[in-house]
């Protein structure tokens, strides 16, 4: 199948605007008798419910928490990125989209990623307009900070919380629209199906996680908004609840799935303290706008981190990357933790972390303080506390966070971070649309694959989330449904919808009936451990062949040896998780096997057989230049289907923040 990214024709800076200005519409009394299911309520789908409904679209959303409030985009802590240049420093859309593709190492849609640098400017009005608090600087401007991957400071943040205020103002306008009446909510509800009719997506089989009731649900259309599958490797950032199984149902009805192997390992949280931990927690990025990152010149060292004094300390990403110094990108920070650690400099216990250090940022921030007062002869203690204080206006929820589960006081000694599983670039395959290979199926926001590449910048999975929802699909859906308006609302009992259910049933009945020894839990703890060590942050031809094979047999055990306690219908916890890992466990081989494929390093895809003398990532333009888009075709069976990427705006270059 060829694969029709359906990008407009013309100039990149003039595609949106044309395509707005040309998408067939649909009259506001058509809206009405249109339905629109939208499955997640983060910030991706919180958004697209609010504005489809807002436009006149009768609307069902759907979320597997007890409230939209409770999804995972509120755990984001650093900012969001848009392209306003106030700070004059030199932004612009064309430098956001720059920053963005380079940051990705050209593995991605042009088109699509200028749209999101495009729309950037708008969402920062939007959520300035709901009341969303930004951080603002003494005169009342907006606050912009930086992050890594750029040298303008762009991003927009309200202290370490920016996804959480972000969710409330999309929550906010979700809930008018309940309260009018045009969006239905379905909270603690499990999508389990697609269903499709004559080749279209129809609608949905949803579980009730209270009852365990089975439900159908008709949609003209069908938004997936369900996040991102980084729990496929156990322990990571994503909140423990956070799956793959809604994208994955769609995987096996023919939406195909691109570059699944494009995982980001975010470096900088806590470092695993042991095995009785089920997550991992993140250190927002935002903290290396002023931390310095080092670990000591002496390997082994023993002594506490503020009895080595300055000389005997390596500022290794100062040193390596003079350019961006402890703001390269993510993908790169991470890799450069690891190599200091596996080379014996690492620190703590477990010698798997390096230090974050904010000694220099509350002297500078303290002398500034101390300059603005007119003190004269300050003391050391005077400029400390001062700069403390200014350290804890911008950042001070994340340092009572680290205090709280480390018994640490990151104040007076740096903090301890080491790289972990945090955010995935892959995800189904969508055009310019936002829609999937399967007509009338959309995905949106870390559900889909189509603007970060091989890595994604910090603080743009916000941006992407909100312009999907707000800017994106209420134009793009209008070119699909423009067609759909004489598509009466098809019964629930229509034979598609029957069997769908059925399917659902049958394998629920089957997670259940194994009555084995093992829990859910248990398999995917192992799963974990597989793909981490082999599918990681690095990876080689003989651990990816050996991981797909542990997977299969891991598999075929999970289907002979699982035990689910409880029962079908009622609250069941179990019978959730076990559902999940079991679409885990398949969508762990399908890494694997797009990882084996890659042969070369690009962003977060480090394969050890393709890098430069000096560790860099080397990427195979010639012959990898494309997006991995993989059919489902029967169990451990996929066919590749490529997108060619063409770059026509920028040019091409290795990857260089030195």
């Amino acid at each position: 199948m060829k694969l029709d990214a359906k990008a407009p024709e013309g100039p990149i800076a003039e595609k949106w605007t044309k395509y707005r200005s040309t998408v067939p519409l649909v009259n506001p009394a058509n809206k009405r008798n249109i339905e629109i299911i939208v499955v997640g309520t983060g910030l991706a789908g919180a958004s697209a419910a609010a504005t489809l409904a807002e436009l006149g679209y009768k609307v069902k959303a759907f979320c597997f928490q007890d409230s939209p409030r409770r999804a995972h985009s509120i755990a984001a802590q650093g900012g969001i990125n848009a392209a306003k240049n106030y700070q004059n420093d030199g932004d612009s859309t064309y430098r956001l989209f720059y920053d963005t593709v380079k940051g990705g190492d050209y593995r991605a849609r042009e088109s699509n990623v200028h749209r999101l640098a495009e729309v950037s400017a708008n969402i920062i009005d939007q959520c300035v307009a709901q009341g969303v608090p930004f951080a603002r600087e003494y005169g009342g401007m907006l606050s912009n900070r930086s992050f890594g991957g750029v040298q303008v400071q762009r991003t927009f943040y309200a202290a370490g919380q920016t996804g959480q205020q972000l969710l409330l103002g999309a929550y906010s306008g979700l809930e008018r629209q309940v309260g009018m009446g045009t969006v239905k909510m379905y909270s603690r509800h499990e999508m389990l199906e697609v269903v499709k009719i004559d080749g279209v997506a129809r609608g949905i089989i949803a579980r009730d996680l209270i009852s365990g009731k089975l439900e159908r649900h008709f949609g003209h259309a069908v938004l997936l908004c369900t996040g991102g599958y980084g729990n496929v490797f156990y322990l990571s950032t994503n909140a423990m609840g956070s799956n793959v199984t809604a994208a994955w149902k769609a995987h096996k009805q023919g939406a195909f799935f691109g570059n699944p192997c494009f995982t980001q390992i975010h470096p900088t949280c806590i470092p695993v303290s042991g095995d009785h931990q089920s997550k991992l927690t993140l250190m927002s990025e935002s903290l290396r706008n002023d931390g310095r990152i080092w670990v000591p010149k002496q390997k082994d060292d023993k002594r506490a981190a503020n009895e080595i004094p300055e000389e005997e300390r390596d500022y290794y990403l100062e040193r390596r990357y003079p350019a961006f110094g402890n703001l390269v990108p993510r993908d790169i920070a991470s890799r450069a933790a690891k190599e200091r650690c596996d080379a014996g400099y690492g620190v703590g216990t477990s010698k798997m972390a390096v230090y974050l250090d904010y000694a220099a940022a509350i002297e500078r921030y303290g002398k500034a303080e101390v300059n603005k007062n007119n003190i004269e002869n300050a003391s050391k203690e005077l400029i400390s506390e001062l700069g403390k204080a200014v350290v804890k206006e911008k950042y001070g929820n994340l340092f009572d966070m680290y205090k709280q589960i480390t018994g640490e006081n990151p104040y007076e000694i740096p903090m301890r971070i080491y790289p972990a599983v945090h955010y995935t670039m892959g995800g189904l395959w969508v055009d310019y649309n936002l829609m999937t290979t399967v007509p009338g199926l959309y995905a949106l926001g870390e559900a889909n694959f189509s603007d970060h590449g091989a890595n994604r910048l910090g603080a743009s999975a916000l941006m992407q989330g909100l312009a999907d929802g707000y800017f994106v699909i209420p134009y793009t859906i209008g070119s699909y449904l423009a067609n759909e308006i004489r598509t009466k609302a098809i019964p629930t009992d229509h034979p598609a919808f029957v069997e769908a259910e059925k399917q659902v049933k049958d394998r629920i009945s089957k997670l259940v009936s194994i009555k084995g020894k093992q829990s859910p839990e248990s398999f995917h703890k192992r799963l974990g451990k597989i793909m981490w060590d082999k599918c990681g942050m690095a990876r080689n031809e003989k651990g990816l062949k050996e991981a797909i094979v542990e997977i299969q047999a891991l598999k075929k055990e999970f289907w002979s040896d699982l035990r689910v306690m409880g029962e079908i219908e009622e609250f069941n916890p179990e019978l959730d998780k076990a559902g999940r890992v079991a679409d885990f466990i398949e969508l762990g081989e399908l890494m694997c096997v797009d990882a084996l494929n890659r042969n070369e390093s690009c962003g977060g895809h480090f394969r050890e057989e393709y890098q430069t003398e000096e560790g860099e990532a080397r990427r195979d333009d010639e012959n990898y230049m494309y997006v991995a888009a993989w059919e489902f075709k029967n169990e451990s069976d996929w066919v590749l289907n490529k997108e060619p990427l063409i770059y026509e705006n920028i040019k091409i270059a290795q990857r260089s923040y030195k």
